[in-house]
């Protein structure tokens, strides 16, 4: 008895990847499917949009107040991921001609920024209505939609991660989430 992914051929509706080919194949097939890569501006643009954002986070974490070593600030990790952001974007300026395995926008990197949009509404979100139907919302909307699960196994996961959450956070670390209820 072979499994579906032990053979190659059939009905044709099979993903080329999921099947056992033997790593050579698998390769010229991967890059038979790759997008077309964005080039050196690309790279550019990129490290200059993460180092305006890395700028931006510090600037807000400055205003947040970054306190000592001993006794961290409010700002304090947010300026070290900050200062984390815009040295890969230094990073990425300089090595822009270099990397080339960077892909074109496509229709596939509308998935990014929906995802990117429901954060953001999550953020908005999250002191005006609390903590559980933003979450609820963002994770199904993620895991149905971007991830293509099952309505059923989105909303039992979304349920669950949710909950988990909060178990964590509110109950087990007494974090002070935002409620509605």
């Amino acid at each position: 008895m072979t499994s579906r992914n032990s053979h190659v051929g059939g009905s044709g509706d099979q993903d080329p990847l999921a099947v056992n080919l033997p790593s050579e194949e698998a390769a010229a097939l991967w890059e038979q499917d790759k997008p077309p890569a964005a080039g050196p501006m690309a790279n550019v643009s990129s490290a200059v949009l993460v180092g305006a954002i890395g700028l931006s986070c510090m600037a807000g974490a400055l205003a947040l107040g970054l306190g000592t070593p001993s006794e961290p600030g409010s700002g304090m990790w947010p300026f070290i991921l900050s200062v984390v952001l815009i040295s890969l974007s230094v990073a990425l300026a300089l090595l822009a001609r270099r990397i080339t395995d960077v892909e074109k926008f496509s229709g596939a990197s509308w998935a990014v920024l929906a995802g990117t949009a429901g954060l953001v509404a999550f953020v908005f979100l999250l002191p005006v209505i609390g903590f559980e139907i933003p979450s609820l919302v963002l994770t199904f909307a993620w895991l149905r939609f971007l991830s293509k699960e099952t309505w059923r196994m989105s909303s039992l996961l979304s349920v669950s991660i949710v909950a988990a959450f909060y178990a964590i956070f509110v109950l087990l670390l007494g974090v002070p989430l935002p409620h509605l209820f």
